[in-house]
């Protein structure tokens, strides 16, 4: 793939902007607990709750709201920065795994950066660009510091089912606000010398992503995100991949498959240009070992290294990345060629993995159609109700998404349909 430039002036200047804050003209930026403690703790929810009430107060560019509430009762919430009427989108999805903490620090910076901005570029980028941002996707797994929720569910394994609260507020996102780009904010723990980069990140390697969005995430990921990262001084690499410390060929994959079940796969199915971002928790110095501030700090800095790189692409690639999420919307209404219930782009799908020629859809009995109801609508999934049942047809913008919810021998189906093949 061609590599295109990694920051030109005029990106390169929207971004600069979300690193300093201008002073307001009546009041000073609110600050996170984070910053307020200089890294030596988390900011806290009820902290967090005050720091978005303050910047939402200070600019009419800036609106909060409740997409749910979690089983212990803390609120999920969407914030929306820019003009709500643009057409191109950039969701950010922050801490879905409640102990990688270092992203939602870096999301709620974010919020503040761009809502307090005040130079010209900026505001010509807020213009065209709604900016969209769920600062704490997991509340209860980061209020206990765990990966899971209350209920010890592993929201980035349930964006197919949708049993989950939280993974059932951003479907509900998807469906309604059709992002453009929805990047993924996450941490992991090294394994040196083979895996052990400051910042891995990652795109929809599911086969039912759509070509040109496919290859808009991986641009996102090689010509943008990662050469800002580089650029201020953080290592890079592909998430799941171990390389040869020596040579830099790779040795082995021990994660980052196609599962449609995870979000960044989820959002290449239902046409968005989804990337996953991880920084490496553990310290890098003696330093960082003895203050934990300092690894805190540099964890979160470079999460906002990447982000710039997203902002980059998002402001020069609005028009390519419109178009190829427009073309995948439409695609699937031609009800054309094979879906795919496994493999990779690196992981050629076996045969037993393919469905060569699709049913037109299927039939799910009254009960069935009880039972899932609610999950398809979240999803989008177009459905017919009939007398008996519901049938659901392959021919719409989600085709793809349908085997993988109804076919038996999808790995995750939610139910067993009766394929339909008289067309």
């Amino acid at each position: 793939m061609m590599r295109l430039p990694a920051l030109t002036l005029t990106a390169a200047a929207i971004v600069a902007s979300l690193v300093t804050v201008p002073a307001h003209a009546s009041d000073a930026p609110p600050r996170t607990g984070f910053e307020q403690s200089n890294g030596a703790r988390w900011t806290t929810q009820p902290e967090e709750q005050d720091f978005l009430a303050a910047v939402d107060q200070a600019t009419d560019r800036v609106s909060v709201a409740s997409i749910g509430s979690t089983a212990q009762g803390r609120p999920l919430q969407l914030v929306r920065i820019g003009n709500h009427r643009a057409e191109h989108r950039v969701l950010l999805v922050c801490s879905q795994h409640g102990d990688e903490p270092s992203g939602r620090e870096a999301c709620l910076t974010t919020i503040r950066d761009l809502a307090y901005a005040t130079d010209g570029r900026t505001r010509r980028f807020l213009d065209r660009t709604t900016v969209l941002v769920v600062p704490t996707a997991n509340p209860d797994g980061r209020a206990a510091d765990t990966r899971g929720n209350s209920d010890g569910v592993d929201i980035n394994r349930d964006h197919i089912a949708l049993q989950t609260a939280e993974a059932r507020a951003l479907a509900a996102v998807v469906r309604d606000q059709r992002p453009d780009v929805v990047y993924d904010l996450h941490e992991y723990g090294a394994t040196p010398p083979y895996y052990d980069k400051d910042l891995f990140d990652l795109w929809p390697r599911n086969l039912n992503t759509a070509a040109a969005v496919h290859d808009e995430a991986e641009t996102l990921s090689l010509s943008y995100v990662r050469p800002a990262a580089e650029s201020a001084g953080y290592s890079t690499g592909t998430y799941g991949i171990w390389t040869d410390p020596v040579t830099g060929d790779p040795i082995k994959q021990t994660a980052g498959d196609g599962q449609e079940r995870i979000l960044r796969n989820m959002s290449g199915i239902k046409h968005g240009v989804g990337l996953l971002i991880e920084s490496r928790v553990d310290a890098l110095t003696d330093e960082e070992q003895a203050d934990e501030s300092l690894n805190n700090r540099r964890r979160v800095k470079s999460q906002l290294a990447a982000l710039k790189g997203l902002f980059a692409f998002a402001g020069e690639r609005r028009a390519a990345v419109e178009s190829a999420t427009r073309r995948a919307l439409l695609a699937g209404w031609r009800d054309e060629g094979p879906v795919y219930l496994g493999g990779a782009d690196n992981d050629p799908a076996e045969p037993s993995e393919m469905i060569q020629d699709p049913p037109c859809g299927y039939r799910l009995t009254a009960g069935q159609y009880t039972e899932v109801k609610d999950e398809l609508a979240l999803h989008g999934v177009r459905v017919r109700k009939e007398a008996t049942g519901a049938y659901v047809p392959l021919r719409q913008s989600l085709r793809a998404l349908v085997p993988l919810l109804f076919d038996e021998r999808a790995p995750y189906h939610v139910t067993v349909g009766a394929p339909d093949t008289d067309c």
